[in-house]
């Protein structure tokens, strides 16, 4: 069986990280390349730490391409208590040894999935700003998509309003669109990356392991401050690693289709996903929406990848 052709949409951000090792680690799916938005931090700085990602595991083959400079209508906010200043604290990496493509995210997406012999997944572990506007302006390049599989939302809970997950309360109105586009859409949120937590034991296997893995050990380092003192974890959950693990092994989440809908409103509500799971509503299903995970084999299924990466 083929690989599945696959680009990763992201703002890294030490879980973005890691889902591109992740990426890179498995067979199952092809990376055809990285495109880059605000979010986590500055899109100067997610696009160059993606790019020392790429660098630090010798994979300066794979394109990187930036895109949106800020959200579609609402003012850019960036997550330095979680993923400080650089949005890759912890780890000591170099500068990146390249700039990114000179095409805009979007239509580079746009070339690479008309040229593809197979129909693409669009992983999306960052706000929705390029995806919104990738629909809007490529349609049909769009419309062959096989799918869109998303970190982002909750059916019950926020992190960055007791509501709101952070991607889509970052822009609203591209999640909106994105999820009435009528695409082949995957919802991965808080309710099932919150059961996931890489421990410190997780850690401490990965850093013996080699490059890759002592990275995602000195990610796991700093990222787990924040959530030790914000929820008293001991532990870290690897938001965006499990949309993309969905995307190599589907038997790893349970999902139901359900009609979900997002908040454009004032402040109290921005961003938050409402989600029939009982229908209702009577909304039309328009997503599959996780919410069950096996965490101890997609847990296993990070280290023992990101471990053979060496």
């Amino acid at each position: 069986m083929s690989a599945a052709p696959v680009i990763l949409d992201c703002d890294p951000g030490h879980d973005d990280a890691i889902a591109i090792l992740l990426a890179l680690a498995s067979p199952e799916i092809e990376l055809l390349g990285v495109t880059t938005v605000c979010g986590n931090q500055t899109l100067e700085k997610t696009t160059a730490n993606a790019i020392r990602v790429l660098d630090h595991v010798g994979r300066a083959d794979l394109p990187v391409a930036a895109g949106a400079l800020r959200p579609l209508m609402r003012e850019s906010a960036v997550a330095p208590d979680v993923h400080g200043e650089s949005g890759l604290d912890g780890p000591d990496l170099p500068a990146p040894t390249r700039g990114p493509s000179g095409e805009h995210a979007i239509d580079w997406m746009a070339s690479v999935v008309a040229g593809s012999s197979a129909p693409v997944t669009l992983v999306a572990t960052g706000p929705l700003t390029n995806v919104a506007l990738f629909l809007a302006r490529h349609p049909e390049p769009a419309r062959a998509l096989e799918r869109i599989v998303l970190m982002g939302g909750a059916i019950g809970e926020g992190n960055v309003t007791p509501a709101a997950e952070f991607n889509i309360w970052a822009d609203p109105e591209a999640a909106r669109r994105v999820f009435s586009s009528g695409i082949d859409l995957t919802m991965v949120g808080l309710d099932v990356t919150h059961r996931a937590l890489m421990t410190a034991a997780h850690a401490k296997r990965l850093a013996a392991s080699g490059a890759a893995g002592r990275l995602v050990a000195d990610l796991h380092g700093f990222y787990s401050r924040f959530h030790r003192a914000r929820y008293g974890w001991d532990g870290a959950p690897v938001h965006d690693a499990v949309a993309l693990a969905h995307a190599v092994d589907a038997t790893l989440l349970e999902t139901k289709r359900c009609g979900v809908r997002i908040d454009t409103g004032p402040e109290l509500s921005r961003g938050r996903t409402y989600v029939d799971v009982w229908g209702s509503a009577g909304w039309r299903p328009s997503c599959h929406v996780a919410t069950g995970i096996d965490a101890e084999r997609t847990l296993e299924l990070l280290l023992t990848r990101i471990s053979a990466l060496g």
